[in-house]
């Protein structure tokens, strides 16, 4: 693995910009309570929408999205390989997941991801996009649109731009992604697991 200087700079900068936690700062600026101690407890989209509502959700959400986009974006005015992307956009999911600015406690990473897949081609994010939104009309389940989505996603990226590195990428992220689901998907067993917009007890 032979990488460049600017190609190692825009993988510590992905992951930089990963760890920059919206849901904590959209919080904090709009005077609600930390999502880390408040409903599911996660610092996302999803449960800033509980505590927070809708405006709160959608400034997260764009956030926590454009962390993905930006540096793997960046990616192609630089011409980096396809190992470059793959890695930058594991930095950037990484620094989501456990960001260096906050204690390295971070939210599950689903809209960090689907950032990234958006910066490596705009068909892939759109497509994976479409999947949530569309299970997400159907299910109202937001854990279960974003698995399905993001189990869908190596397939997607096969499809669009089948290079065996970020094919190999999105495997990872999206087995971490279920990972990080774990207590999600023992309550969607149960029938447990709250609508969208619902807030928890």
């Amino acid at each position: 693995m032979d990488l460049s200087m600017t190609e190692l700079g825009l993988i510590v900068s992905a992951y930089l910009i990963g760890s920059i936690s919206s849901a904590i700062i959209v919080c904090r600026l709009m005077g609600l309570p930390d999502p880390r101690s408040e409903g599911s407890n996660n610092p996302g989209a999803t449960n800033v929408l509980r505590i927070g509502g809708k405006k709160a959700a959608a400034i997260t959400l764009l956030g926590d999205m454009l962390k993905g986009v930006l540096p793997v974006a960046a990616g192609h005015l630089f011409d980096v390989s396809t190992l470059t992307f793959a890695l930058a956009a594991m930095a950037a999911f990484l620094g989501h997941l456990y960001p260096v600015f906050f204690g390295f406690k971070g939210g599950k990473g689903v809209a960090t991801a689907l950032g990234t897949q958006f910066g490596l081609h705009w068909g892939i994010g759109l497509a994976v996009a479409g999947i949530w939104l569309f299970m997400a009309k159907v299910v109202k389940i937001s854990s279960l649109s974003a698995l399905v989505s993001m189990a869908l996603a190596p397939v997607i990226i096969y499809w669009i731009w089948p290079a065996n590195e970020l094919i190999v990428m999105q495997i990872i992220m999206s087995m971490i992604l279920f990972w990080r689901h774990k207590s999600n998907i023992q309550r969607l067993i149960s029938g447990e697991e709250s609508l969208i917009g619902k807030k928890k007890s």
